[in-house]
């Protein structure tokens, strides 16, 4: 009985994978999700998120699932007008219209949703989570986000608050040279011909939420949101909605995030690489670390770097693993995560490359 050449084309394919993955030393990742069994609750966050991790810590002891409790957790700064950096009462673009960004990941499905550039929506997270599970994509943004929250029931409202525009007004008024446009330049060369340095004093701020947890279950979700850089180019994205940059979860290994300045983090994918070493046998400390050294190589540009030839902005990263073990790192001191393991929510100190940046 003949082959058709579909089938013959189909079999060589199939031996010829076979036949790859058997010369390699071992299998690259499990094949098998470990079983859900009982663990003990887990939730971190960036340290902004020290009511945050108690809400989430209330739901994880009465057994809900580690994605409702992180984005349960992320919609009360999101909905507090005195954090400037996520939600309502963040800080706007150069136009001093409020663009929301936000991504969720959950471990169970390895499955994940995101919105970004969001505008007069102030829960970006439940948006991003819907995305996930309502829709076949990952990321929507701009007016498409919007479209297609307001399908689903959310309230079109105004984020920004006369705190944020006041912040706002002052910065138009002197900003002068500091703001995110860029002269033109070799494509090859290091320099910009910049002036602009990200810590000006009138708040080029970064600023977000991350929470992790693992649930009573052992399954673990993370979530991050944010507001974005502060007068940031309209449409601007950074890296909190990226899956892989932002946050990242593997229910067999664990769950990272960041917070800091956003495109430094989104040409590293820090999150994934975060969890990958930690799949390696890295703890979660040491693997944030290695984030941030990955990072400041990777720094070259002089007008991101202090008089010491250091990375001048503020990056942190976040991770917790499947035995429960969490920890953090910082380009800069002075740093903590928030942590609750069932005890208390408390915040702890993370260590960091450097002490602090010098002056330019």
């Amino acid at each position: 009985m003949s082959t058709s050449r579909r089938e013959f084309l189909k079999q060589t394919s199939v031996a010829g994978v076979g036949a790859l993955i058997a010369g390699m030393p071992g299998p690259l990742f499990s094949r098998t999700l470990p079983v859900p069994g009982p663990a003990r609750p887990l939730v971190i966050s960036s340290a902004n998120g020290v009511k945050a991790i108690e809400k989430a810590m209330s739901m994880l002891t009465a057994e809900a699932d580690a994605l409702d409790a992180v984005i349960a957790a992320v919609n009360i700064v999101e909905d507090d007008p005195n954090d400037m950096s996520v939600g309502y009462g963040g800080l706007p673009n150069e136009d001093g219209i409020v663009e929301l960004d936000a991504g969720v990941m959950h471990g169970p499905t390895h499955r994940a949703g995101a919105v970004a550039a969001l505008r007069n929506i102030k829960n970006p997270s439940k948006v991003a989570r819907l995305v996930m599970e309502r829709t076949d994509h990952v990321l929507l943004v701009g007016e498409g986000a919007l479209r297609f929250a307001k399908a689903h029931g959310f309230r079109e409202e105004d984020l920004l608050t006369d705190k944020a525009r006041e912040a706002w007004l002052q910065w138009k008024e002197t900003h002068s040279e500091k703001d995110d446009w860029l002269p033109p330049h070799e494509r090859d060369s290091h320099e910009s011909g910049s002036l602009y340095h990200p810590e000006d004093p009138f708040g080029k701020t970064w600023g977000t939420i991350h929470c992790s947890a693992i649930d009573v279950r052992g399954n673990i979700s993370c979530v991050t949101t944010t507001s974005g850089l502060a007068y940031k180019i309209a449409g601007r994205v950074g890296d909190s909605p990226i899956i892989g940059a932002g946050l990242y979860a593997d229910n067999e290994v664990g769950a990272a995030g960041s917070t800091g300045r956003g495109e430094s983090n989104l040409v590293n994918c820090s999150s994934v690489m975060i969890v990958e070493w930690m799949r390696q046998g890295k703890s979660p400390e040491e693997a944030c670390l290695m984030a941030c050294r990955r990072v400041v190589a990777h720094t070259t540009e002089s007008r991101l770097k202090d008089i010491q030839g250091r990375p001048a902005f503020s990056l942190k990263f976040y991770a917790l693993n499947k035995n429960g073990e969490f920890g953090g790192a910082s380009l800069y001191g002075d740093a903590s995560i928030a942590v609750h393991d069932g005890s208390t929510a408390r915040l702890v100190p993370i260590p960091s490359v450097y002490n602090k940046p010098a002056a330019k």
